[in-house]
C-alpha cells in the first residue's frame, strides 16, 4: 500500500475515536432520545464545522477525498483536539501544517540547566529561536563573557555579537557566522512577523548594527545544525569546536547547542578554560550578556 493509502484507514479512525469523545452536552446541544453513539453523530460534527454531511461521511470513511486547512481547523475545534492531535490530523490527511505562532519560551527548568552544567568542561546553552539565552554553563560563559546586562533583560547572543567592539567578538571568522546566524534568525522568523516582539528587537538591532541590517535584508535563510568555529580568548588561546545543535521536548522553538572540541589541543585549552570558569566568571553573576 502506498503512503496515502495507509493513512486514509488511520485517518478514518482517529476521526471516529474523537467524535465518540465529545459528548452532545460539551458542545451545547441536547442529547435527544434513542442515541446509540456515546459521542456525536457524523450528522452533528458536520453540521457543527459548518460542511456538508456527505463530505465528512467521506472523510471519516477514509475516501479519497481533498480537505483545506480551513475546514480540517473547523472539525479540530468541533471534536476539541488539542495541539499535538491537530497535527495529527493534518499529517493524515496530507495537508501541510504549519504551528501556529506562539509566545518564544524565555525561561528553563532547572532540570535543564542540571544538564547543561553536567556537560562541562563543554560549552553549551540554551537559545531559542531569536538566540535568547535561556541558560547557560559556567564554561560557555567563560568563553562568551561580557559585562553583565541589567536584571531586567534578557540577554541574547546576537545582540553581543553584532554590537560589541569586533575585536571582543569570541569569533574568530566573524564574517563567515554572523551571516549564517542570522539567516538562522530569519528561518525562524517566518514564524513570528508582524509581531511586535520581533518586530522590535529586528528593528533595534538594525539600528544598532549596520551590518545586521545588511545581512538581514539580504534574505538568506538557513536551518541550524553542526558547524565547525573557531574561538579566541584572551587567557586560553584558539578552541576550534564543533557546535551541534539538540531540540528540546515540551519547549518550542528552542535548542541545547554543545561544543565539542575539534582537536587535542583544543580539548585541553577548553579543560584549562573550566579550571578558571571561578575567576573568569564571577559567580555572582547571574544574567550575562552572552
Amino acid at each position: 500500500m502506498g503512503t496515502a493509502q495507509r493513512r486514509r484507514p488511520e485517518l478514518a479512525a482517529f476521526l471516529r475515536s474523537r467524535r465518540a469523545r465529545v459528548t452532545p452536552r460539551d458542545v451545547g446541544m441536547a442529547p435527544g432520545f434513542r442515541r446509540r453513539t456515546p459521542g456525536l453523530r457524523r450528522e452533528e460534527v458536520a453540521q457543527l464545522s459548518g460542511v456538508g454531511v456527505t463530505w465528512y461521511t467521506w472523510l471519516e470513511q477514509g475516501r479519497p477525498i481533498n480537505a483545506s486547512a480551513q475546514v480540517l481547523d473547523a472539525v479540530a475545534r468541533t471534536l476539541r483536539l488539542d495541539a499535538a492531535e491537530r497535527e495529527h490530523l493534518y499529517h493524515l490527511a496530507e495537508v501541510p501544517w504549519t504551528p501556529s505562532p506562539e509566545a518564544l519560551v524565555q525561561t528553563v527548568g532547572p532540570e535543564i540547566q542540571g544538564i547543561i552544567d553536567a556537560l562541562e568542561p563543554r560549552p553549551a546553552v540554551v537559545y531559542n529561536s531569536r538566540y535568547d539565552i535561556l541558560a547557560a554553563n559556567r564554561v560557555y560563559r567563560a568563553l562568551f563573557y561580557t559585562e553583565p546586562v541589567p536584571t531586567d533583560a534578557t540577554p541574547n547572543a546576537l545582540w553581543w555579537l553584532f554590537t560589541a567592539p569586533e575585536e571582543e567578538c569570541p569569533l574568530k571568522f566573524r564574517d563567515e557566522e554572523l551571516p549564517v546566524m542570522v539567516a538562522t534568525l530569519r528561518a525562524a522568523y517566518g514564524l513570528h512577523a508582524g509581531e511586535p516582539v520581533w518586530e522590535s528587537f529586528i528593528r533595534r538591532l538594525s539600528a544598532a548594527s549596520p551590518l545586521f541590517a545588511r545581512l538581514w535584508e539580504s534574505g538568506d535563510v538557513a536551518e541550524p545544525g553542526r558547524r565547525v568555529k573557531v574561538f579566541r580568548h584572551a587567557e586560553v588561546g584558539e578552541l576550534r569546536m564543533t557546535s551541534v545543535s539538540l531540540s528540546v521536548n515540551g519547549t518550542p522553538e528552542c535548542r541545547v547547542v554543545v561544543y565539542a572540541p575539534d582537536d587535542e589541543e583544543t580539548e585541553q585549552r577548553t579543560a584549562l578554560l573550566r579550571e578558571r570558569c571561578e575567576w573568569l566568571v564571577p559567580p555572582d553573576m547571574k544574567n550575562p550578556a552572552l
